[in-house]
C-alpha cells in the first residue's frame, strides 16, 4: 500500500503543470477510511443543491469548493462529482487530481463515479500505471468496477502506446465476464488499435466480433474504414464498406468521409464522385468535414479553381466553412506560391466569424518560408502570442528551418534555444533541421557531438537523421565515415533505404569509384531496395560532371531498360555533351530514349 502510495504522489507532482496543481497536503484518501455512499443515497439525499453555472475559471471551482466543504449538512457527493466533472471539462486533470486530494482532507463523501474521474484524470495525464493503482486501491475498500471504468482503463492503456496490455484487459474482460462490453467499449478498443498502427488487428476484431453477441455498430465499422484510408489500404476500406450493408449497418457521413479522404490521396476523383452520388441517394448530407476533405484534397492536387467552387457550393448549401477549411485553401495558395491571395484569405477570416488558430499561422508562416520571405514570416510569428496563441513545436520548427535555409544560422539557433527556454520541447523533426544546417555548413565534428547530446535528452535517431549525416560525409568527401555508417544501420535497428544507398552509391560515382558503385547497386538489390529514378540520376550525374560518358552508357541503357527517364538536370547534361560529341551516334540515340519529349 506504501509503495503504491509512494507511485501516485510522484506522479501526480511530476504532472503538476497548473499552479493549483502543487500539493500542499498529503494525499491522505489513500490511508484514510473511505466515505462512500450508494446510489440510494445519490438520488434521495436531503442535501444542498450546488449551483455550477457560476464556475468560469478555476478560481470559480476552487471557491464554490471552499464553500461546500463548509456546508451544514454537506453537500451530497453527486455534487462534489459533477463539481470534479466541470474541472475535468476544462482539461485540468492535476487540478481535478489536487481538489480531490483536498475533498480527502475535508472527509467529503466518494463513490465509483469519483473513482473513475479520477482514473480518467491519471490516463489523460498518460500514467495509466497510477491510474491502475487508484483502482486497486478503489476496489479493494469494496467498490465495484463497472464498463465506464474498464472502458477508461482500456483508452489510457492505447494512450500510453501499451496496446498488447489493452488487448490483453479486453480478453480478460470477455473471458473472465468482469463486465458487459457496451458498444463504447469496442469502439475504444478498435478505435486504440488503429490509432496505435495496429489497423489490421483492428480488422481482424472487428470480423471476430460480428459472430459474438458484441456487434459492432457504425462507429466501430467507421474506425476501422478510417485506419485503413490512413494507411493506404482504400479498396480494403471500400470493401468493408459494403460488408457494413450486408450487415445491415448503413454508414453514415463520417464513414464516407474517411473514405473519400482515402480515394482523395491516390487522385482517385471517378470514384469520390461515385461516392459523393452514394451519399445523396442514400439522403446523407455532407457536413463541412466532407466539405472540407474536397478542399484540402484539390489544394494538395493543385486544383485551386476546384477548391474555390467547393467553398461556393457550401455557402449556398448554408453550410459555414470553418478554421480548417480556410486553413486547407491558404495551404493550396502557399503550395502554388501565391502567397497574396493566401493572405488574403487569412486577413478575411475575422469578416466570416473565425479568428486565425496556431495552424492557420503555421500554415502561413510555412509559406512565406518556402518563398524565402523569411521577414513576412518572423512578423507573423511574433504576432502569435498578440493574439493569444501559444505556439506549438511545429511552428518553431518551421521558423527554425526557414531563418537557417536563408542562410541565418545565428538566428535559428536562437530561436531554438528560446523554444526550451519557454518549455516546448524540441522533437526529432527539430534535432533533424538542426542536424542538416550543420552538415550543409561542413560542420561535421559538431554534427556528430550534437547527435551524441540529443540522445543523452532522450531522442530516438531515425533513417532520416543517419541519411543527413551520410549526406553531411560525403559532402565532405568523407566517403569511408559514410560507408561504415551506411553499414551500422542494421545495429541501431535500422534497414538502409533506397535514398540512404543514393547518397553514397552518387557520391562513389562522382569520386570515380565506379566499380565500388556497382557492387553497392548489386547489395542494395539484394537487401530487397530496388533503386529508383533518383538512385540513376545520381549516377549518371556524377559520372558527367567527370566527363566519363562511356562509363555512364551502361547505367543509363539500365534506366531506360528499367522504365526509369532522365531528370533536368540529367537532360541538361546529356545535351551539353551531346554539342561537344556531336558525331557521337550510341550517344543520341540514347537520349532519344531517356531524355523525356517535350
Amino acid at each position: 500500500m506504501r509503495g503504491t502510495e509512494i507511485l501516485i504522489r510522484r506522479a501526480l507532482f511530476a504532472k503538476s503543470s497548473h499552479h493549483y496543481s502543487i500539493f500542499t497536503y498529503p494525499f491522505s484518501f489513500f490511508c484514510s477510511n473511505f466515505h462512500g455512499v450508494s446510489h440510494k443515497d445519490r438520488s434521495f439525499s436531503p442535501k444542498p443543491r450546488i449551483d455550477l453555472s457560476c464556475i468560469n475559471e478555476l478560481d470559480d471551482a476552487f471557491y464554490l469548493f471552499r464553500q461546500m466543504v463548509r456546508m451544514q449538512p454537506q453537500p451530497s457527493v453527486f455534487e462534489f462529482t459533477k463539481l470534479l466533472q466541470v474541472i475535468f471539462k476544462m482539461k485540468q486533470y492535476s487540478v481535478a487530481l489536487k481538489l480531490f486530494d483536498e475533498m480527502r482532507q475535508w472527509g467529503a463523501p466518494i463513490d465509483e463515479y469519483t473513482m473513475t474521474i479520477l482514473i480518467n484524470c491519471c490516463c489523460l495525464l498518460k500514467r495509466v500505471d497510477v491510474g491502475f493503482a487508484v483502482f486497486g486501491i478503489f476496489f479493494k475498500q469494496g467498490y465495484n468496477a463497472n464498463v465506464v471504468t474498464f472502458t477508461t482503463l482500456l483508452k489510457g492503456l492505447f494512450l500510453d502506446g501499451k496496446v498488447a496490455d489493452a488487448e490483453k484487459l479486453f480478453k480478460q474482460l470477455l473471458i473472465f465476464r468482469l463486465c458487459e462490453p457496451n458498444d463504447f467499449t469496442i469502439v475504444t478498443v478498435i478505435n486504440g488499435l488503429c490509432k496505435n498502427g495496429h489497423v489490421l488487428a483492428a480488422h481482424d476484431l472487428l470480423l471476430l466480433l460480428e459472430n459474438t453477441i458484441y456487434k459492432p455498430n457504425v462507429m466501430a465499422y467507421s474506425a476501422v474504414i478510417d485506419g485503413l484510408c490512413k494507411v493506404g489500404m482504400v479498396d480494403n476500406a471500400l470493401e468493408l464498406k459494403s460488408r457494413m450493408f450486408d450487415k445491415g449497418i448503413s454508414p453514415d457521413v463520417v464513414t464516407y468521409s474517411s473514405m473519400i479522404q482515402g480515394l482523395c490521396d491516390f487522385g482517385r476523383w471517378k470514384e469520390v464522385k461515385d461516392l459523393l452520388d452514394e451519399m445523396v441517394n442514400h439522403k446523407i448530407c455532407l457536413t463541412v468535414v466532407t466539405f472540407t476533405v474536397l478542399v484540402d484534397a484539390f489544394c494538395k492536387e493543385g486544383n485551386i479553381k476546384e477548391a474555390e467552387d467547393v467553398l461556393e457550393i457550401m455557402k449556398r448549401q448554408n453550410i459555414h466553412p470553418d478554421i480548417v477549411t480556410y486553413t486547407a485553401l491558404i495551404d493550396g495558395y502557399c503550395l502554388q506560391g501565391k502567397m497574396d491571395k493566401a493572405k488574403q484569405v487569412f486577413d478575411s477570416l475575422t469578416g466570416n466569424g473565425l479568428k486565425p488558430c496556431i495552424m492557420s499561422y503555421g500554415t502561413l508562416i510555412n509559406g512565406y518560408c518556402k518563398k524565402g520571405k523569411v521577414d513576412e514570416a518572423w512578423r507573423l510569428f511574433l504576432e502569435v502570442s498578440s493574439k493569444g496563441l501559444e505556439h506549438t513545436i511545429t511552428t518553431y520548427n518551421i521558423m527554425i528551418h526557414g531563418l537557417l535555409s536563408e542562410g541565418r544560422i545565428n538566428d535559428g539557433w536562437k530561436l531554438f534555444n528560446d523554444m526550451e527556454t519557454r518549455k516546448v520541447h524540441p522533437n526529432l523533426s527539430t534535432y533533424n533541421i538542426l542536424l542538416e544546417c550543420l552538415c550543409k555548413t561542413h560542420q561535421i565534428s559538431e554534427a556528430f557531438s550534437f547527435l551524441r547530446a540529443m540522445e543523452d535528452k532522450g531522442a530516438s535517431p531515425d533513417i532520416i537523421t543517419y541519411r543527413i549525416l551520410i549526406n553531411g560525409l560525403c559532402r565532405d568527401g568523407k566517403l569511408e565515415d559514410a560507408k561504415h555508417l551506411l553499414n551500422e544501420f542494421p545495429s541501431k535497428g535500422l534497414q538502409p533505404d533506397c535514398q540512404a544507398y543514393t547518397i553514397v552509391v552518387g557520391s562513389l560515382c562522382h569520386e570515380g569509384f565506379v566499380d565500388e558503385a556497382k557492387n553497392l547497386l548489386v547489395k542494395m538489390e539484394r537487401s530487397g531496395c530496388a533503386p529508383d529514378s533518383v538512385t540513376y540520376n545520381s549516377i549518371i550525374q556524377g559520372l558527367l560532371k567527370r566527363k566519363e560518358v562511356c562509363k555512364a552508357m551502361p547505367f543509363l541503357e539500365e534506366m531506360y531498360k528499367r522504365g526509369f527517364s532522365a531528370d533536368a538536370a540529367t537532360s541538361s547534361m546529356l545535351i551539353n555533351h551531346l554539342q561537344i560529341y556531336s558525331k557521337d551516334v550510341v550517344l543520341l540515340e540514347m537520349i532519344k530514349k531517356v531524355v523525356p519529349k517535350i
